[in-house]
């Protein structure tokens, strides 16, 4: 007898702990701790969720709820009637739009603007960021980095005016430069010909943003480790393809966001610039989606179809985002969503 339980006291001394059956929980017994899943999260964090509710709220009032609006888009909205009195005319409104021959103008006005904007506005910062890394002289990189972000806080009202200014025939500066050179023989109306109003906004617009923008690829250089360019540098490379080796492959994730937020927003590249900077004799060059929007809307007091123009606009800017972000997600797993 003493020796048989001997022997099972010893079996019991070579099973691993970890293969031992273990007993099974009662049911109806309490779940474990960690076992109650989001709500114990909720629990844990109850402050920080607490301290979120003004923000929830801000973001309902100002974003969600106005979303309402919407529904002008398939009224025909008189502002003196109740929800309850408009008219409902269906998809009337997108017919008309999509039957407009100036809704095509002016998408193509868009669609050209944001693509030289993504095409010039969106290499230079990555570039100039590179360049300011590159720098050795700290006083001398702090001085140029602040004068190049400076432009970002000025108004596009003040930008419109000093552009305005330059170019203009009568002592502007640009075409004083040119005459002097004898580059053109008389000034050029600038501002008057729709075909350099383009070039002018994208000009304009890589001057302004290019230094913030510069901020956010210096941030993720710097996040860079630094032991990569140590061991370059040991092995002989060259400063130029320690640049196309570690700090382009560095910053390709922050890259490929930016990228995707800027094709997001394609076709939505604002008004200021071309409210400003437009005049009656560039119209067909200068109105984009959103001055179209705010012309019909706003200034004719056609509701529902500045309505119809701006639903039209945020879905396209949608299927774009999601349309970029999958192929992203593809290609390099880099991705927002």
């Amino acid at each position: 007898m003493g020796s048989s339980t001997e022997t099972a006291s010893n079996a019991d001394a070579v099973i691993p702990e970890s293969n031992r059956e273990r007993p099974r929980k009662a049911r109806g017994s309490k779940p474990e701790r960690g076992e109650k899943g989001l709500w114990n999260s909720v629990k844990q964090q109850k402050y920080l969720y607490f301290m979120s509710i003004p923000f929830v709220i801000w973001v309902f009032v100002f974003s969600y709820f106005p979303l309402w609006g919407w529904t002008m888009a398939f009224q025909k909205y008189k502002p003196a009637k109740s929800f309850w009195d408009q008219k409902w005319v269906g998809l009337d409104n997108f017919i008309e739009l999509f039957q407009d021959e100036r809704f095509y103008l002016v998408l193509r006005n868009t669609l050209a603007m944001s693509l030289m904007g993504i095409v010039f506005g969106f290499v230079v910062p990555i570039f100039f960021a590179i360049l300011l890394n590159e720098l050795r002289g700290m006083l001398f990189k702090r001085v140029v980095q602040t004068v190049s972000y400076l432009p970002h806080f000025v108004s596009w009202v003040v930008v419109a005016g000093l552009v305005t200014k330059m170019l203009s025939i009568d002592g502007g500066i640009v075409n004083d430069i040119l005459v002097a050179l004898h580059i053109v023989d008389e000034p050029i109306q600038f501002m008057a010909k729709g075909s350099w109003f383009w070039y002018i906004v994208t000009a304009s617009d890589i001057w302004k943003e290019t230094g913030w923008n510069t901020i956010i690829y210096l941030a993720a250089i710097t996040g860079i480790d630094q032991e990569q360019y140590e061991a370059s540098r040991v092995d002989g490379a060259s400063r130029w393809r320690q640049m196309w080796h570690i700090t382009l492959p560095g910053i390709r994730s922050t890259i490929a966001i930016l990228f995707i937020m800027a094709i997001g927003h394609l076709v939505s590249n604002g008004f200021e610039k071309q409210f400003l900077l437009g005049n009656s004799l560039v119209t067909d060059y200068s109105e984009v989606l959103d001055l179209y929007a705010l012309n019909y809307g706003i200034n004719l007091g056609r509701f529902s179809y500045g309505t119809a123009i701006g639903i039209f606009n945020s879905l396209v800017s949608i299927l774009l985002l999601f349309t970029a972000n999958g192929i992203f997600k593809k290609l390099t797993k880099e991705s927002i969503m």
